[in-house]
């Protein structure tokens, strides 16, 4: 919800693709500055305190918006200002979020693990844009800040509800020679490092969900409750992909699931790129999250099957890095491109780039298609 609220406000105060391809930059500072020191406190810290604080913090972050917005002082400066400190916020709890799950979950059941919270993830990705699109419409932006604000509680009561409490790990080093020390093992584990890099190019070309308010606006002619549509059609195609992957038996070759998942993720954005009919937008844009979620799932598994616990908030912090570095800087690419050829293009060429980039790179990498599920032997913790 704040993110659809946050990129209808700057299209309403500016009418512009850069300035909304600006956003993914001030998404991407934080994750680069924040992230391994997350990660290293992920794997020194009590993960569920660092969830606590954190949650509570976002809180705060959307709350002086719903209040700025209420008062009508909210200004672009301000909502670059309040995107910076909610990404600096995430790039200091998504480790702990993500490594805390191998800690709570046998290693049989991981894969499976991962395709739950990955459906969870994608679920509320669907509720979020739509209700915030509506609310947006019905009630205005401030509202749906509010709203979201409040959300943030349900997270918190969450964690504080988990009865297990996983066993810290005493680390030999601290600090800078901790982060150094999880780079290390990134960089002698080529599966691992491969899997991001794929994901980096795919998300920083098929990048589009900034742009987005152009398109409801300016190519399909559908208005804020269209936007929460269009946004909502990608994690409607991901709760799809998870539903049908978790129906399935466990891939064993994950690798070969994420190549043809991303070639499939990048043909389906070009196609929305270049459709002008709203339906068959939502269509082509349901196909790319249903991709997205088959790939997100496999990856994750990779990640968890084959990091000892040791390393979880370390890996997961690079993880996030790759993640969110590539559509926040694809963001920055998309809009500026937009500036200058209009939005359709920008996305369709990035479509047709995600798509390029994934066959050079699969080629370049065979160790990818030879990865099989029994190749991890950490153990979970």
């Amino acid at each position: 919800m704040q993110r659809v609220a946050i990129t209808w406000q700057v299209f309403e105060l500016t009418n512009s693709a850069f300035q909304l391809g600006l956003l993914g930059l001030f998404r991407f500072l934080p994750t680069l500055a924040f992230g391994l020191i997350g990660g290293v406190a992920a794997d020194q810290r009590d993960r569920r305190h660092i969830l606590i604080w954190t949650q509570l913090c976002m809180m705060l972050s959307t709350g002086i918006l719903a209040v700025t917005t209420y008062t009508g002082s909210v200004n672009l400066l301000l909502i670059y200002g309040v995107t910076f400190l909610s990404s600096s916020i995430s790039a200091l709890s998504n480790p702990s979020k993500q490594a805390l799950i191998p800690a709570l979950v046998p290693r049989r059941e991981l894969v499976g693990a991962a395709a739950v919270v990955n459906l969870s993830m994608q679920t509320a990705s669907v509720i979020g844009p739509a209700v915030g699109g509506v609310v947006i419409g019905v009630a205005g932006v401030g509202t749906a800040y509010l709203i979201d604000s409040l959300s943030f509680l349900a997270v918190i009561v969450a964690v504080l509800a988990m009865r297990a409490r996983p066993e810290q790990i005493a680390l030999t080093s601290r600090g800078v020679k901790a982060a150094v020390e999880g780079l290390k093992f990134l960089w002698a584990t080529p599966i691992l490092l491969v899997v991001m890099v794929l994901d980096f190019m795919a998300t920083y070309f098929g990048a589009s969900t900034t742009l987005m308010p152009i398109f409801a606006e300016t190519v399909h002619h559908v208005g804020a409750q269209g936007l929460g549509l269009l946004l909502s059609s990608a994690a409607v195609g991901a709760v799809i992909g998870g539903v049908v992957l978790g129906s399935l038996p466990v891939p064993q070759r994950p690798g070969r699931v994420i190549v043809l998942a991303i070639i499939g993720y990048g043909v389906c954005i070009a196609g929305f790129g270049l459709s002008r009919s709203m339906p068959l937008a939502m269509l082509f844009l349901a196909g790319s999250g249903a991709a997205d979620s088959v790939s997100m799932a496999m990856r994750h598994s990779i990640r968890n099957l084959v990091t000892p616990d040791e390393y979880r908030g370390r890996v997961a912090a690079s993880h996030s890095t790759f993640a969110q570095g590539g559509p926040q800087l694809g963001e920055l690419q998309a809009g500026t491109l937009a500036s200058f050829f209009g939005a359709p293009a920008a996305v369709a060429f990035g479509g047709i780039m995600t798509v390029v980039t994934c066959v050079l790179a699969s080629r370049k990498v065979p160790a990818l298609f030879a990865y099989h599920t029994d190749d991890g032997e950490s153990p979970a913790g």
